[in-house]
C-alpha cells in the first residue's frame, strides 16, 4: 500500500514538472515566432476583456466527493503577436457536493494566472493553457494549490468556445482536484 501511494505522488510530480516545462516551451516558443507587440500598442484590435462561463464533470477521486462545477471566467488578454496571446486569467468555480454522501459539503476555486493562447487563422481553431495558483474555499482540506488548465477550441472576432481539462494539484496528493469541461467566453474589446 505504501509503496503505490510513493510511486503515485512520485508520478504527480513528474507530471507536473513535464506540463510546466511543456506550458513555458509553447510560450517561448511562440513569442519569438514572429513580430512582436509592445504594451504601448494596446488596442481594440489587439485586447480584449473575456468574459465567461464554464462547467464541468469532476473527474478520479474528487469525482466520488463532486458531481458537477460551474463558473465565471474573466481575463485580460494581448495578443503579442498576430497569432500568439498572453494574459492573466481569474474566475470562480462551484464545486457542488454529491446529495447522497452526508456531510460533504460544496467547494469553491478561485484561479489567479497567466493565459496562453495560440490562433493559427483570426477565425477557427485555437489552443492554449491557463498556468497558475488556485485558492480553494468552504473548508476544503487543502488551501489550494497549482493548477493547469490546457484546452482548445473554436474562436471568432467576438467569442471562443472550448473544451478543457483542469487539475489542481493541492498539497495533499489524494486531493487533488481535476475536471473537464466546455466554456465560452465573450471578447470586450479595449478602447
Amino acid at each position: 500500500m505504501a509503496l503505490g501511494l510513493a510511486i503515485q505522488s512520485k508520478t504527480k510530480t513528474i507530471m507536473k514538472k513535464l506540463l510546466l516545462s511543456f506550458s513555458f516551451m509553447v510560450a517561448v516558443f511562440a513569442v519569438y515566432a514572429q513580430t512582436e507587440r509592445d504594451l504601448e500598442d494596446i488596442n481594440e484590435d489587439n485586447s480584449w476583456l473575456k468574459l465567461g462561463l464554464n462547467m464541468g464533470v469532476p473527474i478520479g477521486d474528487i469525482g466520488d466527493y463532486s458531481s458537477f462545477a460551474f463558473g465565471l471566467d474573466a481575463a485580460g488578454q494581448f495578443m503579442r503577436t498576430d497569432n500568439f496571446g498572453l494574459g492573466v486569467v481569474t474566475g470562480y468555480t462551484q464545486y457542488f457536493a454529491k446529495d447522497d454522501l452526508p456531510g460533504t459539503e460544496n467547494f469553491g476555486a478561485i484561479p489567479l494566472g497567466l493565459m496562453f493562447r495560440y490562433y493559427p487563422e483570426p477565425s477557427g481553431f485555437f489552443a492554449g493553457t491557463d498556468v497558475g495558483y488556485t485558492f480553494l474555499t468552504n473548508g476544503f482540506p487543502s488551501d489550494g494549490g497549482f493548477y493547469i488548465r490546457p484546452q482548445v477550441g473554436y474562436h471568432n472576432y467576438d467569442w471562443n468556445i472550448f473544451a478543457f481539462y483542469n487539475q489542481i494539484f493541492t498539497s495533499d496528493p489524494t486531493a487533488d482536484i481535476q475536471s473537464i469541461g466546455v466554456a465560452a467566453t465573450y471578447n470586450i474589446r479595449f478602447k
